[in-house]
C-alpha cells in the first residue's frame, strides 16, 4: 500500500494529477464556508440549528455543509445530476438526440455535455430564485430588496457553475470521477460529526452510558459489515471465457488464445444511487423552497412532500417510508440496467468476438451468442441492483429503531464506491507505468 503510494508519487505524471486533484478539492472545501452576499449570519445560525435533520439533513451532508452555511455551493452538483437524468431519459425517447449519442462519436458526446450544462444551468436559476424566496421568508437577508436578490441568485448560480467546472477538471486531469469525488468530499467531511455523534451516546452528560456504549458498538459494527458487503460486491465478477481459433499471420501460424469477458456485479458503479437519491428529494426540495411550511400542511402537495422525504426522514407515517421504498428500489435498478446496457452492448461484443474468429465454449457465434450474453448481463445487473438498493433501503426502516444511524447506507455506498472506482484509475495510472498498484 505504501510503496504503491510512493510509486506515485514518483511518478510525474501521476503525481501532478494527485495534485491537481488535491488543489480542486482545497477549492471546493473552502467555497463551501464562503457565505452569499447579503445573509443575516446570526438569523442564519437560528434557522440551522432547526433543521439538522430530514431532507435539509441529507441535502447538508452531500453538499458537505455547504447548504447549512448558506454558501455558493449551496446547491452543490444537484442541479447538474438532475439535468444529466433528464438529458439520459430524453436520448431513449427523441431519436435525434439517441443518435448524437451513441453514434456522434467524441463531438456527439460533447454536444449532449452541452446541453446537460445549458439545462443544469437553468435548472440552477430555477432552484435559485426559489432557495431566495424561502430564506427571504425566514428573514435571513439584510436587505430583501431585488438587488439583493439578483445577487443572492447569481452568487448560487455561479458557485453551481464553478462545481461543475470543478467536476470536469478532475475527471480529465486529475484522479476519479468529479461529480461523484464533490459528493463523495462533501460526505466525507461530515465524518467528523457522525463520529462525535456516536461518542455523545456514550458519553452523555450525566456520564458514562452503557446502553449507548452498546448501540455505539451495533453502529460500528453493522457499518464495517456495510462497507465489506459492499466491497465484495463492488469488486465480484463474472468472467466469461473466449476461444480465438488458429489463424496464420504472415508466414507463422498463430496459437489458440484463450481469454475471458469480464462482467461486474457492480458495473454501474455508485451512479445509479446518486441519481435516484436525487430523484426521490428532488421534488421535496422543489416544494420546500417554495413553501418552506409545507410540513405543517394537508392535502396534495403535503402528501408528495412526506412522500419525497421519506427518503431521509422519520418524521413521516410509516407508509410513507414504504412506498417511498419501493419507488426508490425501482429506480436504482432501473438506472442500473440504464447505465449497463448504455455501456455494454452485448450485440457489438458479439459481433467483435466473431470478427475476431472467436467464440464462447459451448455458444455458436452470432445471435445466439448475443442472448447468451444478454442473460448473463440481466441477472448479473438485477442482482447488482437489488443488493444496492437493499442498502440504501435498510437504513430508512431502521430510523423508526432507537438506534441512531448518523450515516445512512447511501453515504457509505457512495464514499466506498468512489474510493474503489478511485483507486481503480490510480491503478490503471500506475499499471500502464509498469508499477504494481493497490489492488496487488
Amino acid at each position: 500500500m505504501f510503496k504503491t503510494i510512493k510509486n506515485a508519487l514518483k511518478t510525474p505524471e501521476v503525481r501532478k494529477r494527485l495534485l491537481y486533484t488535491l488543489v480542486l478539492i482545497i477549492v471546493f472545501r473552502l467555497g463551501c464556508f464562503i457565505t452569499v452576499p447579503g445573509v443575516d449570519v446570526v438569523q442564519l445560525e437560528a434557522m440551522r440549528g432547526s433543521n439538522t435533520n430530514g431532507l435539509v439533513g441529507l441535502i447538508d451532508i452531500i453538499s458537505g455543509g455547504a447548504f447549512s452555511n448558506f454558501s455558493i455551493f449551496a446547491m452543490s452538483v444537484t442541479p447538474y445530476i438532475t439535468a444529466s437524468i433528464v438529458i439520459q431519459l430524453l436520448t431513449m425517447i427523441i431519436p435525434s438526440l439517441e443518435r448524437l449519442a451513441k453514434e456522434g462519436g467524441e463531438v456527439g458526446r460533447q454536444k449532449v455535455d452541452k446541453y446537460t450544462k445549458a439545462l443544469s444551468i437553468v435548472l440552477a436559476l430555477i432552484e435559485g430564485i426559489g432557495l431566495y424566496l424561502s430564506y427571504q421568508a425566514q428573514g435571513i437577508f439584510v436587505d430583501s430588496g431585488i438587488l439583493s436578490g439578483v445577487l443572492v441568485v447569481t452568487g448560487l448560480m455561479a458557485g453551481t457553475a464553478l462545481l461543475m467546472w470543478i467536476g470536469d477538471q478532475i475527471t480529465n486531469k486529475g484522479i476519479g470521477n468529479g461529480v461523484s469525488m464533490i459528493i463523495f468530499i462533501g460526505i466525507v467531511s461530515r465524518l467528523p460529526s457522525a463520529v462525535s455523534s456516536i461518542w455523545s451516546l456514550i458519553m452523555t452528560e450525566s456520564g458514562f452510558s452503557t446502553t449507548g456504549l452498546l448501540v455505539a458498538l451495533a453502529i460500528v459494527i453493522g457499518a464495517l459489515i456495510l462497507v465489506t458487503a459492499v466491497v465484495f460486491i463492488q469488486q465480484a465478477e463474472r468472467r466469461i471465457p473466449v476461444q480465438y481459433a488458429k489463424k496464420v499471420v504472415g508466414r507463422k501460424m498463430m496459437g489458440a488464445q484463450n481469454t475471458y469477458i469480464p462482467l461486474k456485479i457492480a458495473m454501474a458503479g455508485v451512479m445509479p444511487i446518486i441519481f435516484a437519491s436525487s430523484f426521490m428529494t428532488f421534488p421535496a426540495m422543489i416544494i420546500q423552497i417554495f413553501d418552506p411550511s409545507i410540513a405543517t400542511h394537508t392535502g396534495f402537495w403535503n402528501v408528495i412532500y412526506n412522500f419525497s422525504i421519506a427518503t431521509s426522514s422519520s418524521d413521516v407515517a410509516l407508509g410513507y417510508t414504504i412506498a417511498n421504498a419501493i419507488v426508490y428500489l425501482l429506480l436504482i435498478v432501473g438506472f442500473t440496467f440504464f447505465y449497463i446496457y448504455a455501456t455494454f452492448n452485448p450485440a457489438e461484443v458479439s459481433a467483435n468476438i466473431k470478427k475476431n474468429g472467436g467464440f464462447i465454449p459451448g455458444i455458436r457465434a452470432g445471435k445466439p451468442t448475443t442472448e447468451y450474453l444478454s442473460s448473463v448481463l440481466t441477472k448479473l445487473t438485477l442482482f447488482g441492483g437489488l443488493f444496492l438498493a437493499l442498502i440504501a433501503i435498510l437504513p430508512m426502516f431502521m430510523r423508526f429503531t432507537n438506534l441512531n444511524v448518523a450515516f445512512g447506507g447511501t453515504s457509505i455506498l457512495i464514499i466506498v464506491g468512489v474510493a474503489l472506482e478511485t483507486v481503480q484509475q490510480l491503478e490503471s495510472q500506475l499499471v500502464m507505468r509498469h508499477y504494481k498498484g493497490f489492488l496487488e
